[in-house]
């Protein structure tokens, strides 16, 4: 892609997503916005075989490359969508995870979480450790993977696991996560600038909506304040143009010495850089593959 067409890129964003989160109202907009679906689209469906189960009454895909063998991987990789917690699974998610499944040869399970206003995050913390224990039980370790808030998520899920000896999550991958629900990191507003897609004032809105009576500095909602010790190895893909880098330094400088991390910022790049049309996606997405391919092997 050339240079023109990176900016066009970035501009699109800028025009089409920035004023969903622009102000508080924009934010309160998108809380109220109709759901859209959330199954799978055809054309996964073609490049791989999805099952379905259903784990506390909410739907889980399974996505499996026609490449793997008959029946479950040994073990599973649990892919957490982003969305600021209120919007859906999109079409960029779905494409990422079939492709992890295409490229580590792991089922990838697909935890389709309620959303804010109507749910909370208690509720879909409570799924994604209740998915992790159902296939620890069936002798499966879980690679945890998302993006954006469902990478906050996927760390939030690991820390519930940090004193259980069974070590059932063996691995974490979060892209661009929301670590912090205040936002608070004083370092945000330089970076707030520079940023096409996100602000503040539209997501605090929605953070408030998704911690119900839960105050956001909680460690069940924002993981900054919670156990940053005895994790599995962490790999960390973030843009220099996001507003979540501050916080993802945060957790790069606070992890406890001896947890095997892989830190990377993507000089220019936006937020959710690996699921979007852009030339650093592709080594993105093969690092997130050959993370989890070395982590599970």
């Amino acid at each position: 892609m050339s240079s023109w067409q990176m900016k066009g890129v970035a501009a699109f964003v800028r025009v089409a997503y920035k004023r969903r989160f622009a102000t508080e109202a924009a934010g309160r907009a998108v809380l109220a916005k109709k759901k859209g679906p959330s199954a799978p689209p055809p054309g996964i469906r073609k490049r791989c075989v999805v099952a379905h189960r259903t784990v506390n009454n909410h739907d889980v895909y399974v996505v499996r490359s026609r490449r793997a063998a008959t029946g479950p991987s040994e073990h599973a990789v649990i892919y957490l969508h982003g969305g600021a917690y209120t919007s859906e699974i999109v079409r960029e998610h779905w494409a990422l995870v079939a492709h992890l499944a295409e490229q580590t040869g792991h089922d990838v399970h697909v935890p389709i979480y309620g959303l804010a206003p109507r749910h909370h995050a208690l509720e879909a913390l409570n799924l994604v450790t209740t998915l992790i224990k159902d296939l620890s039980r069936e002798g499966r370790h879980c690679y945890l993977a998302g993006d954006s808030a469902g990478g906050g998520l996927a760390l939030l899920a690991a820390q519930a696991f940090t004193d259980d000896p069974r070590r059932p999550v063996a691995g974490l991958t979060t892209i661009a996560p929301w670590l912090d629900l205040t936002m608070s990191n004083p370092d945000i507003p330089a970076v707030e600038r520079t940023d096409p897609w996100l602000t503040r004032a539209g997501l605090h809105p929605i953070a408030a909506s998704w911690a119900g009576d839960v105050p956001l500095t909680d460690p069940r909602l924002s993981p900054l304040y919670g156990r940053l010790d005895d994790l599995p190895p962490i790999q960390v893909l973030v843009g220099t143009r996001d507003i979540t880098l501050p916080d993802c330094r945060a957790l790069r400088d606070r992890v406890a010495p001896g947890t095997p991390l892989t830190y990377h910022e993507e000089p220019d790049a936006i937020h959710v850089y690996p699921l979007l049309p852009v030339p650093e996606a592709k080594a993105g997405r093969e690092a997130i593959a050959e993370h989890i391919r070395k982590t599970l092997h």
